[in-house]
């Protein structure tokens, strides 16, 4: 996803056209649910071991739509490779004093979470 963008750029440009199939307007779903949020008022749900780390690598939506169908061997996989995986208390604590900003989307009982790159 790019991260000066709106996620929905080419998938509302595809469902407007008529290429509707359930994974698609799951994705969608998704995209509409994806918002900036500041990290600070994430703190409840980091501190509940809820919050994912998505790599700035992969696509925030596609890593939400994989969690969402439980596909255990592609979030396996983007875990091996460190693309996603819990928020480290380290990683919390620079994006806490930074007051950073970062794409969030909610997988109950996940959120996902990536780095807002600015530039």
């Amino acid at each position: 996803m790019s991260n000066q963008e709106s996620p929905a750029e080419g998938l509302v440009e595809e469902l407007t056209l008529g290429k509707r199939n359930p994974e698609q307007l799951a994705r969608a779903k998704l995209v509409t649910e994806t918002a900036k949020i500041p990290w600070r008022e994430l703190q409840r749900f980091f501190a509940g071991g809820t919050v994912i780390f998505v790599s700035v690598d992969i696509d925030l939506v596609e890593a939400a739509y994989q969690v969402s169908q439980d596909n255990a061997e592609r979030v396996k996989a983007w875990q091996a490779q460190g693309l996603l995986g819990h928020v480290a208390d380290a990683q919390a604590l620079e994006w806490y004093n930074s007051d950073a900003l970062v794409w969030s989307v909610v997988v109950r009982p996940w959120v996902l979470v990536q780095p807002v790159q600015l530039g």
